[in-house]
């Protein structure tokens, strides 16, 4: 599948979970993983932009793409801003507190993390690569020895 590339803005989200959806189809997961694996990158990519773009005063891209190899549905999304790895982010201690009564931030990566098989992050050539990983023929949670 060709990759996609959107300027780093809120508007470009739609644009992202259209083509995470179309990748989604022609790789045969279904609806409710699709669903989560477009979660958690919409999730991602929300962060991309308001923390690693506009509240560092930049401008940016966002590079999604999407292949099938090994049996699963691999998504990646690259962009330029500072090196930032979401898997170093503790998990919140306070998930079990109602909304209202939370601190403000962490579970968009924490979301992101529970609705995948696997999540990979490496920092190359200048670009931060968030990768989503999908097993195609089972709804099994992928483990780092499987992959």
């Amino acid at each position: 599948m060709q990759s996609l590339t959107v300027p780093g803005t809120l508007e470009a989200l739609a644009p992202i979970r259209s083509y995470i959806r179309a990748a989604a189809v022609v790789a045969g997961l279904d609806p409710k993983r699709t669903y989560g694996l477009t979660l958690a990158a919409d999730e991602i990519a929300t962060n991309i932009i308001t923390h690693g773009y506009a509240e560092a005063g930049l401008s940016g891209e966002i590079t999604v793409t999407a292949r099938v190899a090994d049996g699963r549905l691999v998504v990646t999304l690259r962009d330029h801003a500072a090196p930032y790895d979401p898997l170093a982010q503790a998990t919140p201690d306070d998930l079990d507190v109602p909304l209202d009564e939370r601190a403000i931030g962490g579970l968009g990566v924490f979301l992101a993390k529970q609705n995948v098989d696997a999540m990979r992050y490496h920092f190359h050539d200048g670009q931060n690569h968030t990768t989503f990983i999908m097993q195609l023929d089972s709804g099994h949670r992928q483990t780092d020895e499987e992959s």
